[in-house]
C-alpha cells in the first residue's frame, strides 16, 4: 500500500490514528518486556559466577571468558540483526531471538560440564541476546512514532534496566538457597512465555515503515556492500560507533559481568550485592527515560558526552567502597542514572543524521561495536581478578576510556530535521 492510499484511509476512518497510537505504545510495552527477560539472562552470569566457582570448581577467568565469548557472538549478530530490520521488520527477528534464548536457559539450567556452558550461554543463548538488543528495539520502536521518538526510545528501552530491579533480586533468593538451576529454568519459561506477545503486539507494519515503503525497499534492495560503504564514510556514524564501542566496555563489560562479583569480593551477602544492583537498575530506569526526554529537547551530541563525562566521574567512587555499603549503593543510585542513558540519544542521532531506512544496518553496526568492548571489558576483569586479586585496575582502565568516550561524542554537530532523509540510496 503507498503512503498516499494509507493517508486515504486514515481520512475515511477517524479513530485510525488514535487506535494506531494507541498501537504504538502496545509495541513499546512489548519491547520494554523482551528487553527486560533479556538482559536479566545476562545479568544471571555476574549471581552465578560465586556459585558455580564453589559447586562446579570454575575459576573465575572461565567464566568471564565464556562472557566475554557470548559478547564476541553478540557482536556478530548484531550487524546481521539491524540489516534484517530494514529488510524484513522486527516482528520475525524478535519471536527468533526469544525463541533461542529459551533453548540457551533452559540447556544452562541442565548443565554439568564446561562445554555446556560454552554452548548453550556462550553459543545459543549469546545470538538470542545479540537479537533482543537494543538496537533492535530502538529501531523497531523508531518506525512508530515521529513525535516523542526519544522517549518513546527511552520507555523501550529502559525495559534493560527495569526488568531486573524485580528480576535479578528474585534470582539472587534463588541463587543464595542454592537454586541457581531454578533460576534460569524461569528465565527460559519467561522467554517462552512473551513469544505469543510479541506475535500479536507485532502484526501490523510501523506507520513511518508502510509510508516509506517504496523508498525502503529500494533501500533493502541496495547492495549491503554500498550501504556499508556509506556509513564507513560518514563521520557520524564513527563517532557513535567508537563512543559506544567504549561504552560498551564499562557497562555490559565491566559492571554487568564484574559489579557483583566485586560486591561478594568487599564482603556483601548475594541479597546486598543483588539488592545494589537492583536500586543501579531502578536509577538506570530513570536515566534512561530522562535521557530520552531531553534528546527531543536539548542539544544531543553536548547531551551524550556529557553522560560519558558523569560515569567516568563515578567510577571514582568503586576505588573508595571498601566494606562501607553506603558507598556501594550511592556507586549504584550514580552510576544508574548514567549507565544506559547513553542507549536513546545515540538512537536519535542516527535516525536524524543516518536516516531510518538505514537505522537498523546502522545501529546493529553500532549494537555491534558495544558487544566488542563488553566482551574486552568481561575478559579483562577476569584477567585482571586472577592476575591481582583485585579490580582496582580494571576500575582505571575504565575511567579513561569512557572519558575519551565523551570527548568522541562532542566533535557530532547538531541536525534537526527528517529522520528519514539522510541514505545511501539515490533519488530515483
Amino acid at each position: 500500500m503507498s503512503a498516499a492510499r494509507t493517508i486515504e484511509t486514515d481520512h475515511r476512518h477517524p479513530g485510525t490514528s488514535q487506535e494506531s497510537g494507541l498501537f504504538a505504545w502496545l509495541v513499546v510495552g512489548i519491547c520494554f518486556l523482551a528487553l527486560a527477560l533479556a538482559f536479566s539472562a545476562r545479568s544471571a552470569l555476574g549471581l552465578a559466577m560465586p556459585l558455580w566457582e564453589q559447586e562446579l570448581g570454575w575459576s573465575r577467568g572461565f567464566t568471564s571468558t565464556g562472557g566475554a565469548i557470548a559478547l564476541v557472538c553478540m557482536a556478530c549478530v548484531a550487524p546481521f540483526a539491524g540489516n534484517l530490520v530494514d529488510r524484513h521488520g522486527p516482528r520475525r527477528l524478535i519471536l527468533t531471538g526469544l525463541a533461542v534464548i529459551a533453548v540457551g536457559m533452559l540447556a544452562v539450567a541442565s548443565m554439568h560440564q564446561r562445554w555446556i556452558f560454552l554452548v548453550a550461554y556462550s553459543g545459543l543463548a549469546a545470538v538470542g541476546f545479540g537479537i533482543i538488543a537494543m538496537h533492535v528495539i530502538a529501531t523497531a520502536v523508531a518506525g512508530f512514532f515521529e513525535r516523542n521518538r526519544g522517549l518513546a526510545t527511552g520507555i523501550a528501552t529502559s525495559g534493560a534496566t527495569a526488568g531486573q530491579l524485580l528480576v535479578v533480586p528474585l534470582l539472587a533468593v534463588l541463587l543464595e538457597n542454592g537454586s541457581w538451576r531454578l533460576s534460569f529454568l524461569s528465565l527460559g519459561v519467561g522467554a517462552l512465555v512473551l513469544i505469543p506477545a510479541v506475535l500479536l503486539a507485532l502484526r501490523r507494519r510501523a506507520p513511518a515503515a508502510a509510508a516509506a515503503h517504496g523508498p525502503a525497499k529500494a533501500a533493502a534492495a541496495e547492495p549491503l556492500s554500498e550501504r556499508l560503504a556509506f556509513l564507513a564514510r560518514n563521520p557520524v556514524f564513527h563517532a557513535l560507533f567508537w563512543s559506544f564501542l567504549l561504552c560498551g566496555f564499562t557497562t555490559a563489560g565491566v559492571i554487568e559481568t564484574h559489579f557483583l562479583p566485586y560486591a561478594a569480593l568487599c564482603g556483601f551477602t548475594p541479597i546486598v550485592g543483588a539488592s545494589a544492583f537492583g536500586v543501579l537498575s531502578a536509577f538506570n530506569f530513570c536515566g534512561i527515560i530522562l535521557a530520552g526526554w531531553l534528546a527531543d529537547r536539548v542539544h544531543r551530541p553536548a547531551l551524550l558526552g556529557g553522560i560519558y563525562i558523569v560515569r567516568a566521574a563515578v567510577f571514582v567512587l568503586l576505588l573508595k567502597i571498601g566494606a562501607s555499603a553506603e558507598l556501594l549503593f550511592l556507586f549504584a543510585i550514580l552510576f544508574g542514572i548514567s549507565d544506559y542513558a547513553t542507549v536513546p540519544v545515540t538512537a536519535s542521532l542516527a535516525a536524524s543524521h543516518l536516516g531510518l531506512r538505514i537505522m537498523g544496518l546502522a545501529m546493529g553496526l553500532i549494537g555491534g561495536g558495544h558487544a566488542l568492548g563488553a566482551a574486552v571489558g568481561s575478559y579483562l576483569g577476569g584477567y585482571f581478578f586472577d592476575l591481582f586479586a583485585r579490580y582496582d585496575n580494571l576500575w582505571l582502565v575504565s575511567i579513561g576510556l569512557t572519558g575519551v568516550a565523551g570527548l568522541i561524542a562532542f566533535t557530532v554537530r547538531e541536525i534537526r530535521g527528517s529522520s528519514s532523509e539522510p541514505s545511501p540510496v539515490p533519488a530515483e
